[in-house]
């Protein structure tokens, strides 16, 4: 499967297409052994004849058809899994040239790379910062990246080790010094892989577990994640001593750390509970232990420093005698001649009280803290006795590793959807009347309640419902994992769909029904998530309204008078169009911090982002330079979903230089001028601009009434919705209609037709307006000075670029011919976008300044075109046969996954 178009490789890219050339072949060398010489030759008859057909040789399109439409879907399944894991190769390669790149730019001593942590720093020097309000911004930054379990990419575990396999092959052939016979023994291990990959089914039958979800993300917390922890951390201190001679490391500075929802996310998924929330944390304790105890061991076996040849603290032979009086039998396991090995014998028995905590046994570690204080014996006792090239850097690269992960790898978050709380609170209170009663109302009594400290009243448990009953339980949950797990154990509990200030205090009422309530406070951060433009835009009223109880006031009091807000970009987005979703998310911050400084409380975001644009993806660094001011404020919380979890951080290499480049950008919103000067008139222009896009959305998507018809014959929604690759359902609510779709199958659906209407429609008709009241150079202006409105015209043209409107024709053939109109009025729409951006940027094409990834762009649509002319024929006969044929639906299903490959994106 080689290229045969003539395609401009700038010489530092030839390295990338080389290395897609040799997987091409060694995947061609697998559908020979696997299927014989038959499937490869009509693989390679598919290739050229799309590739030609893009090359605008129009003739073959019909021949490309012919040759697709007339195959047995026993055959369509088997060219369908041939381009998916094509395209799965080429996206391995990718990630390799990124590594590649990333090694250039670290053996250039001068030039660093940009959005790293040495040119974040070069920069601040530049700009005057002095080392002092440095170190202290550094010791106030917090950057923590949540995954999520949302259903838009569900590798196996198994795939993703082979994944990784694949990468670090490749990686390893980067070696100038390798010799041939270790360069074909790389490659035989890369089609190892590639073989076991194809003998692997790629998309399970059944609906994961969400233990099933668990395990996945478990893969890049322990195998990624743990790894580059201490890296990260090296780079920063390097990074800073270079810019500010002879600038100490900074102490203290702890500012990475780790989220998670899977096993806490109850929102929609009755599978999420009590019960998962326990045994989540159970899983992540003996998984992050199973990290630490061969790094332990290791260690042990390294420092055979040796009384009398080498000093040792007196700090840390008080510790060891400690442990020679209640842990004899543990040392006793080590032989003779290492008994006076003080530091071998103290990680001895820490190895042991690491294998009790996992197991919950007798000699336990009371808390993190005991294990990271042996550590720092270690360390310490290292440092002061001539140990500094005899073992610490180990031992310092351990301790980083203890004070991120702690005992419980990643912080689990608890969401819960408001509306089912105000069902059980008026349950519990016995208030039939409860729903119907005005949210003030609702609000105050819950405020009198909380500021008596009592419990209020509820209906016995013998009366209780089954949901009542449970939500109780998930408030005995989080005190049990605290207990259990140590409080990081357990991070926000978010309130979906947030609509007043009662859907906050019902939060803290039902903890205190609970039990959960410590003395008088109940120890919970409770973080309302506002999602749509509608809420977003009354979150100042929420805020006002909560703040202004000072039964709240006093919550926040022992909660480090600090108000987590979660805002979410996906359900906005679908309420309102991208626009109007990006510019109420703005406002919202903006106003939401002002409401904090009234009330002398200090607010922070967190954002709900997901993979795509239109649901809050694209250029993390750009979106984080276009906040308002003040809304960072040195902290960054942010979910990772779906397929950006991979995208990001599937490689140690690639996920150290996300996590640099989301730091470097965070630290210097807070410090300098990252290009936010808009004119007075310019955020007039951008709300005008908000409403009139917002108008044209809804038009559309939620006043034609013909629209959702169209929307499930056009898209593979359908398809989409029988998907088992995640724990929860396509609906919120378990409602019907475009209202309760969730976020992420809508995206993924016009994602699969190659039509990116969530991330476009409604730009091009308010661009047009703005553009006859203000005129294009305000535009240019506004897109020159402003970093929001720059970002978003740039993540608008990358959905451009990346949707092919004569695919999204092909699709129209499923549609019934009479609504088959509102088609052009999505083309319309996308061609109004692209003419007003192209002039805005002044640019000949989309992309012009982007080379790269229009040429991959360019470069992948052959092999996508395949998979949507077959996934359209699919449609069309499983949907005459009344959605019954399972073969059909399984080679249905391979063709989504197939084409989220091919384009990088799905929900």
């Amino acid at each position: 499967m080689n290229e045969i178009r003539q395609v401009e490789f700038a010489a530092k890219d030839q390295p990338l297409r080389d290395d897609v050339s040799i997987l091409g072949q060694l995947l061609g060398e697998v559908l020979v052994e696997q299927h014989g010489p038959e499937l490869l030759e009509q693989v390679e008859s598919v290739r050229l004849a799309a590739i030609r057909r893009r090359e605008d040789q129009p003739e073959h399109s019909e021949a490309l058809d012919e040759q697709l439409t007339r195959l047995p879907v026993s055959r369509m399944l088997l060219i369908i899994r041939a381009f998916s894991t094509y395209l799965r190769l080429v996206n391995l390669a990718e990630k390799v040239h990124r590594i590649r790149r990333r090694r250039a730019y670290l053996q250039d001593p001068v030039v660093p790379q940009r959005g790293s942590l040495r040119a974040a720093f070069a920069e601040l020097q530049d700009a005057g910062v002095s080392l002092e309000r440095l170190q202290a911004a550094l010791g106030a930054l917090r950057i923590q990246p949540v995954l999520t379990a949302h259903p838009t990419e569900a590798t196996r575990r198994s795939l993703l080790e082979k994944e990784y396999s694949i990468i670090l092959r490749l990686v390893e052939r980067m070696n100038p010094d390798l010799t041939p016979r270790e360069r074909e023994q790389a490659l035989a291990r890369i089609r190892d892989a590639v073989t076991a990959g194809w003998q692997t089914r790629a998309m399970p039958h059944k609906r994961p577990t969400v233990a099933d979800e668990l395990d996945s993300i478990l893969f890049y917390l322990t195998d990624i994640l743990f790894r580059v922890v201490p890296p990260f951390y090296e780079a920063l201190h390097e990074a800073l001593a270079a810019s500010y001679p002879p600038a100490a490391s900074p102490q203290g500075v702890n500012l990475l750390r780790f989220g998670s929802w899977v096993g806490g996310d109850m929102d929609g998924n009755p599978n999420v509970t009590a019960t998962t929330i326990l045994e989540t944390l159970a899983a992540q304790r003996r998984a992050v232990i199973r990290c630490y105890l061969p790094e332990v061991r290791r260690l042990g076996r390294y420092l055979s420093q040796t009384r009398g040849e080498a000093a040792f603290s007196a700090e840390l032979d008080q510790r060891l005698a400690e442990y020679l009086d209640r842990f004899p039998a543990v040392l006793e396991q080590l032989p003779e001649r290492h008994r006076d090995m003080p530091y071998r014998c103290l990680l001895q028995v820490a190895a042991f009280r690491l294998a009790a905590t996992a197991d919950d046994a007798e000699g336990a570690y009371r808390s993190p803290d005991d294990w990271s204080r042996d550590l720092a014996l270690v360390a310490d006792s290292l440092a002061d006795h001539r140990g500094e090239h005899a073992g610490l850097f180990g031992v310092r690269r351990l301790a980083m590793r203890a004070q991120a992960f702690g005992f419980h790898l990643a912080t689990l978050d608890i969401r819960q959807d408001a509306l089912l709380h105000r069902q059980v609170m008026g349950e519990l209170l016995n208030d039939e009347r409860w729903m119907q009663r005005p949210a003030k109302e609702r609000a105050a009594r819950l405020a009198r309640h909380l500021a008596a400290s009592e419990t209020p009243e509820a209906a016995g448990d013998a009366d209780r419902s089954k949901r009542a009953r449970e939500t109780l339980r998930v408030f005995e949950a989080i005190r049990a994992g605290r207990q259990r797990f140590g409080d990081p154990s357990v991070g926000l509990f978010i309130v979906s769909m947030t609509q007043g200030p009662d859907d906050v205090l019902t939060v803290l009422a039902l903890a205190r029904m609970a039990g959960l309530a410590n003395g008088e406070a109940v120890p919970l951060d409770v973080a309302p998530l506002l999602e749509t433009i509608d809420d977003l835009a009354a979150g100042v009223e929420i805020l006002d309204a909560l703040l202004a109880e000072p039964a709240y006031a006093e919550h926040l009091r022992h909660r480090g008078g600090r108000q987590v807000i979660m805002v979410g970009y996906s359900d906005s987005n679908k309420d309102g169009g991208i626009a109007a979703a990006r510019w109420a998310l703005h406002e919202a911050q903006s106003a939401l911090v002002e409401a904090g400084r009234r009330h002398g409380v200090e607010l922070v975001f967190f954002h709900g982002r997901g993979g795509t644009v239109s649901r809050g993806g694209g250029n993390m660094v750009d979106g984080i330079a276009g906040a308002p001011p003040g809304s960072v404020g040195g902290y960054l919380r942010v979910t990772e979903q779906g397929e950006v979890i991979n995208q990001k951080y599937g490689v140690r290499p690639i996920a150290l230089r996300n996590l640099e480049l989301v730091t470097s950008i965070t630290l210097l919103h807070g410090l300098v001028d990252v290009g936010q000067h808009p004119g007075p008139h310019m955020p007039d222009i951008m709300r005008s601009l908000a409403h009139a896009a917002r108008a044209r959305f809804r038009q559309l998507v939620y006043e034609e009434p013909d629209f959702e018809a169209f929307f499930r014959a056009f898209t593979p929604i359908d398809v989409i919705e029988r998907l088992a690759i995640g724990s929860r359902p396509a609906a919120r609510r378990g409602g019907q209609g475009i209202g309760n779709l969730r976020a992420i199958p809508w995206v993924f659906s016009w994602a699969q037709v190659r039509v990116g209407l969530p991330g476009v429609f409604g730009m091009g008709s308010a661009l047009a307006q703005a553009r006859a009241e203000h005129g294009i150079e305000a535009l240019r202006d506004m897109y020159e000075r402003w970093n929001f409105f720059h970002g978003l015209v740039n993540d608008v043209e990358m959905v451009l670029a990346k949707s092919e409107l004569g695919i999204g024709r092909r699709y129209v053939e499923l549609v019934e011919p009479d609504l088959r109109g509102l088609f052009d009025q999505i083309a319309a729409e996308f061609g109004l976008a692209t003419d007003l951006i192209l002039e805005l940027k002044q640019s000949p094409r989309l992309l012009d300044d982007q080379p790269m990834l229009r040429r991959n762009i360019r470069l992948r649509n052959p092999y996508v075109d395949p998979l949507h002319i077959l996934q359209i024929n699919l449609l069309e006969r499983w949907r005459a046969g009344a959605r019954t044929d399972d073969a059909l639906l399984d080679a249905l299903k391979s063709s989504v996954n197939g084409i989220a490959l091919g384009i990088q994106n799905t929900g």
